[in-house]
């Protein structure tokens, strides 16, 4: 069983900062464990006041939901009283945020966290997330809600099919 440590959330969040950077974004970057608790979160100079909240539960979100908060929208907005009720569980942590920018970390076929970025549009914090976690080495592969048929993916922008990074 994997885990995600506190270097590779590190590595992460560097990585996520300088991309963002490189777009001319401030934005918070929140990683948590498989259970959805808080490994890391940094928020840098410039991005605004809630956002590092903001990536913690988008974070957690892809944790908790062991899928990408992009892949759960379409269930969110089929199913809207389900999901508003998710947040009042008595072991829910954080908000569920079927969003952009809230990634499911994944190795050798394992979910061992989540990502969450916040503090760009909805695009740029998963255009993010994505080019991060596949530079690192991280799988961008999630089986579809309700089983059967292949898995789906979260499509890459950049250097897809390319290794672009060092393992983590």
């Amino acid at each position: 069983m994997s885990s995600l440590t506190l270097d590779a959330a590190e590595e992460i969040i560097d990585a996520a900062h300088k991309r963002a950077q490189a777009i001319g974004k401030a934005v918070s970057v929140a990683v948590v464990d498989a259970g959805g608790f808080p490994i890391a979160i940094r928020r840098p100079d410039g991005a605004r006041p809630l956002t590092p909240d903001i990536a913690r539960a988008k974070a957690y979100t892809a944790a908790i939901m062991q899928r990408p908060g992009k892949m759960l929208k379409k269930w969110q907005e089929s199913q809207p009283v389900f999901f508003s009720q998710l947040s009042q569980l008595p072991g829910a942590a954080m908000p569920i945020m079927a969003t952009e920018g809230s990634v499911t970390i994944k190795k050798d076929g394992e979910i061992i966290g989540g990502l969450g970025i916040a503090g760009g549009t909805a695009d740029e914090d998963q255009q993010i997330a994505e080019e991060v976690l596949q530079s690192l080495g991280y799988e961008l592969e999630f089986a579809a809600w309700g089983g059967g048929g292949p898995p789906a993916r979260a499509k890459p922008r950049v250097g897809e099919g390319k290794p672009a990074g060092k393992d983590a």
